[in-house]
C-alpha cells in the first residue's frame, strides 16, 4: 500500500489503473470529486507501463502504437481536456505504411488514407475489387459515424439515427463475417482486411462490424507512438489526479464492491479494510467485476448466466528482445503463414496448432522512438514479438486457480517451446537473430 489508510471516505473509487481507469479518475477529479484509484499491482498504468532490463533496455508492456493523435485527434482531445496539452509528444509513424501485412504471395503496406488503402487492396485482390469497395464503404462510413458519436456534444435521438448514422444502424451490431459474406469476399481478401484483428483479439464471426470499423478508422487517421513510451500517458494522468486531491494506492486488491441494496457504496480490500464512496467504477475485466466483485448472487439470474457465458478475447504471449545491432525497422509487422484468417482463428480456438508458428506481430520500439536513450544503446534494437494463444490455461500446465504456476514443469516447458517457436518465426522474417541476442524475456497469458 502506498500509505496508511487514515481517510476512508471518498467521492469515487476507481478499481484498476489502466489507461481507461486513469482517464475516468482524472475527469472525476477535475470536476470536483475526491478520487481513490485502487491498483492490485505494484505500478500504475496497466499495459502502458514499462520495465527495464540490464540497465540498458526499457520495454513497453503493451503500447505499440496509437491512432488518431494528430491535430484535432481523439486522444489529444481527451488528454487536452485535462490540461495536458503538450504533456505527451506523439511521434507519427510512416503515413505511407505504418503497418506491413504479409501473407503468402502478398504484402500490404497500410497507409493513413482510405483512398490509398482501397487502391492497394484492389491491386492485391483484383477479382475482389467490387466486394472490397462495398466493404470499405461500410467500414469507412461506420468508423466515421462512431467517431462523430464520441465527440458529439449531444446524443442523436433514436428516431434520427437512420438519417445521421445509416451504416451504424444497418451493420453496427452484425458480425464482421456477415459483412464479408455480404460482399462476396475471398478468403485471401478477408485475411488482408482482417489482418490487424488481433488488435481486438476476435475472429470475424465474433467481432462486430462496429468494433472492426472503429479500430480501423482509428489508425487510418494516422498511427503514432508516444515519445518516452506508454508510461508518459499514465504519468500525466496521475499528475492530474493527485493535483486535484486524488490518490493512487498500489498493491491494493479489491475483493468486493460493497452494496446497499442495488447501489454501490464502496469497496472492500483483501486485507479487510474498506473505502466508502457513492460512486464505484471498475476498470477490471467485465466477468470479474460482475461475478466476483459485485457477486453473481446480486445479479438477475438471466444476467448472471449471460455473464458466465461471455468469452474473453484471445490472449497474447510476448517475447521481449534486445539485439546488439540495429534492425532499422519502423513499421509494425503482421505476418500470417496462411491466407485464410477464419481458419487460423478456428484452429487457434480449438487448440489444433501450437501458438507461435502461424502468426506473428512485431513492434520495433527502437525504430519508433529512436532518440529515447532509455529504449536501448545506440546501434542496438529493442522490439517485441507477439502471438495469439489458445484460450484457457490447459496448454500451460496450469488450472487458472490463481496459484503459483511459474515453477511447474508443464508451464516452463510450454513457455520455452513458445519462445523458441516465436524466435524461429521471427528469423524467417527478419533474418538471423540468435547470434545478436542480448536479452530475451517472455510474458505468457498467465503473466498478464
Amino acid at each position: 500500500m502506498s500509505r496508511d489508510r487514515e481517510y476512508q471516505q471518498w467521492d469515487a473509487v476507481v478499481i484498476g489503473s489502466g489507461i481507461g481507469g486513469l482517464v475516468c479518475a482524472a475527469y472525476l477529479a477535475v470536476t470536483g470529486s475526491r478520487v481513490l484509484v485502487a491498483e492490485q499491482g505494484g505500478v500504475a498504468g496497466g499495459n502502458s507501463h514499462v520495465f527495464r532490463r540490464r540497465r540498458a533496455y526499457e520495454f513497453d508492456v503493451g503500447v505499440h502504437y496509437l491512432g488518431d493523435c494528430g491535430p484535432g485527434g481523439l486522444l489529444p482531445a481527451i488528454t487536452g481536456g485535462l490540461g495536458l496539452h503538450g504533456r505527451v509528444e506523439y511521434r507519427e509513424m510512416d503515413r505511407d505504411g505504418f503497418d506491413r501485412v504479409v501473407i503468402p504471395g502478398a504484402v500490404l503496406d497500410m497507409p493513413a488514407d482510405w483512398t490509398a488503402y482501397r487502391e492497394r487492396l484492389r491491386a492485391l485482390c483484383p477479382r475482389d475489387a467490387a466486394g472490397i469497395d462495398a466493404f470499405l464503404d461500410v467500414v469507412a462510413g461506420l468508423g466515421r459515424e462512431r467517431r462523430d458519436a464520441i465527440v458529439a456534444a449531444e446524443e442523436v435521438p433514436v428516431a434520427e439515427l437512420p438519417q445521421h448514422a445509416p451504416q451504424s444502424v444497418a451493420w453496427g451490431r452484425r458480425m464482421l463475417a456477415e459483412l464479408f459474406d455480404h460482399c462476396g469476399l475471398s478468403p485471401r481478401a478477408r485475411t488482408l482486411l482482417a489482418a490487424q484483428s488481433p488488435n481486438y483479439g476476435m475472429a470475424p464471426d465474433e467481432a462486430s462490424v462496429a468494433l472492426h470499423a472503429t479500430v480501423t478508422d482509428h489508425y487510418v487517421r494516422g498511427a503514432y507512438y508516444p515519445a518516452g513510451g506508454g508510461q508518459m500517458l499514465a504519468a500525466g494522468l496521475l499528475e492530474v489526479i493527485r493535483a486535484h486531491g486524488g490518490e493512487l494506492r498500489t498493491r491494493s486488491l479489491v475483493t468486493r464492491i460493497a452494496l446497499d441494496g442495488h447501489r454501490a457504496r464502496g469497496v472492500v480490500f483483501a486485507d479487510g479494510s474498506r473505502a466508502d464512496a457513492p460512486v464505484v467504477v471498475s476498470n477490471a475485466d467485465y466477468r470479474r467485476t460482475m461475478l466476483e466483485l459485485v457477486g453473481a448472487g446480486q445479479l438477475p439470474r438471466r444476467l448472471a448466466a449471460k455473464t458466465r457465458e461471455a468469452r474473453m478475447a484471445l490472449p497474447w504471449a510476448t517475447v521481449y528482445v534486445a539485439l546488439d545491432r540495429d534492425l532499422g525497422r519502423h513499421a509494425n509487422l503482421w505476418w500470417y503463414r496462411g491466407d485464410d484468417i477464419e481458419r487460423f482463428y478456428r484452429d487457434l480456438r480449438a487448440g489444433a496448432a501450437p501458438a507461435g508458428g502461424d502468426f506473428l506481430f512485431a513492434s520495433f520500439a527502437s525504430g519508433k522512438d529512436p532518440h529515447a536513450p532509455r529504449t536501448c544503446p545506440p546501434g542496438h534494437s529493442n522490439f517485441q514479438l507477439m502471438t495469439l494463444c489458445p484460450p484457457g490455461f490447459g496448454s500451460w500446465g496450469a488450472d487458472g486457480d490463481g496459484g503459483d504456476y511459474r515453477g511447474t514443469p508443464g508451464y516452463r516447458r510450454e513457455k520455452a517451446r513458445l519462445t523458441q517457436a516465436v524466435l524461429d518465426t521471427a528469423e524467417e522474417l527478419l533474418g538471423p537473430l540468435r547470434g545478436h541476442l542480448v536479452h530475451v524475456e517472455t510474458a505468457t497469458p498467465l503473466t498478464h
